[in-house]
Formats: C-alpha cells, sequence, structure tokens
C-alpha cells in the first residue's frame, strides 16, 4: 500500500504535509485524526506512542514522526521536482534551516495563543497575558519572514519548497488568532500567504479538513481507517 500520512483537525499543523504530498505528486493515502476527541484510538499508540500528528507510515509499515523528519523524506523523494535537495549541498542545508525555524521558533510562537483556546476557566488578566505574549513571539516572527520576502518569491528563493508547503499550514493561525491584519502589518509576508492561499494544493488540504472529497493532482488514493491499517500496524 502506498505511504499513508495521518493528519490531525482541527488546525493542525500536520496541514502542511498534506500539501507537500499533493506537490509531490506520488501515491499516498490519508487517515483522519479527530484531535478533539478524547481518548483517542488505542491503537494509534502503533503509529505514534506520543499521540500526535503528523506521522506517516511508509511503504515498509515504519512509522515516520515529527513534520520536519516527514517532509525532509518527501523532500528526498522530490528532487525531481525540485520541491528538495541533495545532502550536503547549500540548498539542502537551506531548507533544512528554514523547517527548523518554522518548526521550532515560528510554531512555538503560538504556543500562548493555544493555551488560551484549550485551558477553561482562565481569569481576565492571565487571558491577556497569553495573548500579549503570543502576539509579541508571532509579530517577532512574521517581522522576520516579512524581511525575508521582500527580496524573495518563496521562502527559500525563486522557486518554492517544502518549507513554503509547512508554513501554508501555520500562515492560518495568524488569521484565525486575530492578532492583527498582515495586510497592513507584513505585507511582503501577506503577498506570500495570499500565494499560497490560490495554490490547488493548499485548496485541496483545506477541502480535506472540512471533510469533502477534492480530487487532487492526482497522486491522492483516498482515505483510510485506523482499523483498515490493523494488520499494518499489529503484524
Amino acid at each position: 500500500m502506498e505511504p499513508v500520512l495521518f493528519y490531525g483537525v482541527p488546525h493542525g499543523c500536520s496541514f502542511g504535509s498534506i500539501v507537500a504530498l499533493e506537490w509531490l505528486e506520488q501515491p499516498y493515502r490519508l487517515c483522519r485524526i479527530e484531535m478533539l476527541k478524547q481518548p483517542w484510538d488505542a491503537l494509534y499508540a502503533k503509529v505514534n506512542p506520543l499521540f500526535l500528528t503528523p506521522t506517516l507510515l511508509l511503504e515498509d509499515g515504519e512509522p515516520l514522526t515529527e513534520s520536519q523528519a516527514i517532509l525532509q523524506h518527501l523532500a528526498a523523494r522530490s528532487r525531481e521536482a525540485g520541491l528538495g535537495f541533495a545532502q550536503g549541498g547549500r540548498e539542502f542545508d537551506r531548507l533544512n534551516e528554514m523547517l527548523a525555524y518554522l518548526n521550532t521558533d515560528f510554531f512555538a510562537a503560538f504556543g500562548p495563543l493555544w493555551i488560551l483556546y484549550e485551558k477553561q476557566g482562565l481569569n481576565g488578566v492571565q487571558q491577556e497575558l497569553l495573548r500579549q505574549l503570543g502576539r509579541e513571539a508571532v509579530e517577532q516572527g512574521c517581522a522576520h519572514l516579512d524581511g525575508l520576502l521582500a527580496e524573495r518569491e518563496w521562502l527559500l528563493g525563486e522557486r518554492r519548497s517544502l518549507a513554503d508547503a509547512y508554513f501554508s499550514g501555520l500562515a492560518r493561525w495568524i488569521s484565525y488568532h486575530r492578532l492583527f491584519d498582515p495586510e497592513q502589518a507584513y505585507p511582503h509576508l501577506a503577498r506570500h500567504m495570499r500565494r499560497l492561499q490560490a495554490d490547488p494544493g493548499v485548496q485541496f488540504a483545506e477541502a480535506v479538513e472540512r471533510g469533502e472529497n477534492p480530487a487532487g493532482a492526482g497522486g491522492f488514493r483516498g482515505h483510510v481507517t485506523l482499523e483498515a491499517l490493523r494488520p499494518r500496524l499489529v503484524a
């Protein structure tokens, strides 16, 4: 069977891995994980013992976790498409550097805001503190990316990479938390976000998250349930 990406909804960072698979245009399947449903199916521990998404179940039955590892794995499959680069070269280093930044510093900037989203019973002072901390961190990250995109068409230069695919998932969080108007504050970043929003792979991932059945670019082979994967997971 094709590789299977376990993606989480709502608002999961695994969104970027769906976009990456669409750009790759190689066969794959998806398995939907409703992250707010607790407890998660115990069988998922065979996929990811930390009960996190995304996870990519490879053709040989081995699971690969963590967005950065998954995206680098997909990049290695996509050199002919120009989405990945040979290890050891400067382009590979720049992709690795950008993925690391997005996956650590930029991702973490939203941490206080997701705590505010998830926690119940916080008083007004606690809520305002979390929002302020999150806003300051996200603004710092957006300013950095806006500066880079002032001189580039994509995050790494003149062509898209899997760093842009991953960023497409995080970029949604800027609008979701309604911290500021990117068009006014960070025009170069806003331009990039508009370009991603218009991308067919991003639109495909959005439709998938909404529970629709989009056709995609040709590599998507449909959804599969966790239970249907049991023979591959417990063999």
